[in-house]
């Protein structure tokens, strides 16, 4: 087990190392000048097909709403990473790491649009006829047959990503958390989350489109609002904590109180690493959920898609931080739930860590959903229709062991899983980059607004 883990340890510090990070970035920058910043300066465009996508049109063709697959989605990448995540990030980074963060999403952006429009553009109807797309259809019909290959190297990786970190590493973190606030021993929680999961995804992407639309506004808003309090509280050190963000982005920082120290590196790298694991902007994820949204128009799905990306990042991820950097316990030498629960309950005594762990496990609970939806795409794209049912079945039954079992392990497969994916969607997304220009262009030539 010793070598296995060292295995895995190298082959994760490959994938993560400088190269990955270059690739990533510099495909999210590439997109973004090849679109002309449309990403950014449509901003506000996207927020208004998100309120006007959530009815389906008499013309639009897919299984549920847009607004109910930009939720899918956000109840995906809206998890742990958006609470552990950017706490691991400002932890072994500094401050300085969540304006890499920061950097990550901007040019994401623009990624997670060309995702969403590929995976819609080329999507296709199943054995029964319900929509199904994302990379590996992308890459499939669009690159064509002698590209298979790397689609299938797409949907092997994602759909073994999937029961570690969309499934047993956030109930992992839901049962922990419960445990050490309210005293809930692990198996309960494995056992309740089990039950809530199977009675959701056994009803297939309709019902997920329902339960992800019903919670993910409510939790998103929640949290916002909560951690714009603890902001309040703090609001005399917001000047302080901005100018830590952006000194240690360009300066290493010499170890102070608990925390070690890290070099500008660190700080990039776990920046967009933890970036990327909140918003999954260059994974390729997006583009599945979004491809089973009703529309008639791939680009108008990929102006909603992208602000996933906006909104799981610059708006939530950004809370966590500065609550984090503000309230001064980022230097304590804690990680993880643990550093922000932290920074809540020292703004907030007596309810700070209980809100923090309610907001842990709704946000973990709706990853579980929507993560069950990627990857059993991704088997349905290797193995056939004939997979849903077992599928579904393993991933309900795999639950309760992710609440009760070590995921160090668990943890470190997924991390390394989850880059293995970006590779093929890269390479797929710089390959077909100028079909989706010429694909925004013709849409804006016929919507001027």
């Amino acid at each position: 087990m010793e070598f296995l883990n060292n295995l895995v340890n190298s082959i994760n510090g490959l994938v993560w190392g400088p190269p990955m990070l270059v690739l990533i970035l510099g495909t999210g920058f590439f997109l973004m000048v090849m679109l002309r910043l449309m990403p950014l300066r449509r901003i506000v465009t996207g927020f208004a097909l998100i309120w006007g996508g959530r009815a389906k049109g008499s013309e639009d063709t897919g299984e549920i709403s847009p607004f109910q697959a930009l939720m899918t989605c956000l109840a995906a990448t809206v998890g742990t990473g958006n609470i552990a995540g950017v706490a691991t990030a400002i932890a072994l980074g500094g401050p300085g790491a969540l304006f890499w963060m920061w950097c990550t999403a901007l040019v994401g952006m623009a990624t997670k649009y060309c995702e969403v429009v590929l995976a819609v553009h080329f999507r296709e109807k199943d054995d029964r006829n319900e929509h199904v797309g994302g990379p590996m259809y992308a890459i499939k019909n669009g690159l064509g047959k002698r590209w298979v290959w790397l689609g299938a190297a797409f949907a092997i990786f994602g759909g073994l990503a999937g029961f570690g970190i969309g499934n047993m590493v956030q109930v992992n973190s839901m049962a922990h958390a419960l445990q050490t606030t309210f005293s809930v021993p692990l198996w309960v929680t494995g056992v309740v989350t089990m039950v809530l999961i199977g009675l959701v995804i056994l009803g297939g992407i309709k019902r997920i489109g329902v339960v992800a639309a019903s919670l993910v506004p409510f939790m998103c808003v929640a949290y916002v609002l909560a951690g714009l309090a603890v902001l309040v509280i703090n609001a005399d050190r917001i000047p302080d904590a901005l100018d830590l963000i952006f000194t240690h982005a360009f300066s290493p920082i010499a170890a102070t109180g608990g925390f070690a120290g890290a070099a500008v590196m660190a700080a990039i790298r776990f920046g967009v690493a933890r970036g990327i694991f909140s918003n999954e902007a260059g994974l390729g994820t997006a583009g599945i959920a979004q491809a089973a949204g009703t529309t008639t128009n791939a680009v108008r799905s990929g102006l909603i898609g992208m602000m996933g990306t906006f909104i799981d990042t610059i708006i939530i991820c950004s809370i966590t931080g500065l609550s984090i950097v503000c309230s001064g316990v980022w230097s304590s030498g804690e990680s993880g739930a643990a550093l922000s629960a932290s920074a809540f309950e020292t703004s907030m005594p007596g309810i700070g860590g209980a809100i923090l762990t309610i907001a842990l496990v709704i946000f973990a609970f709706t990853t579980i959903l929507g993560w069950s939806y990627y990857g059993e795409k991704c088997w349905e794209f290797l193995l056939g229709t004939r997979t849903t049912v077992p599928y579904r079945i393993i991933w309900v039954l795999a639950v309760p062991f992710g609440a009760i079992t070590q995921l160090d392990f668990a943890w470190l497969m997924a991390d390394t899983l989850n880059g293995l994916m970006a590779i093929p969607n890269l390479i797929s997304l710089l390959l077909l980059s100028p079909l989706v220009v010429k694909l925004t262009n013709e849409y804006f030539l016929t919507h001027k607004n």
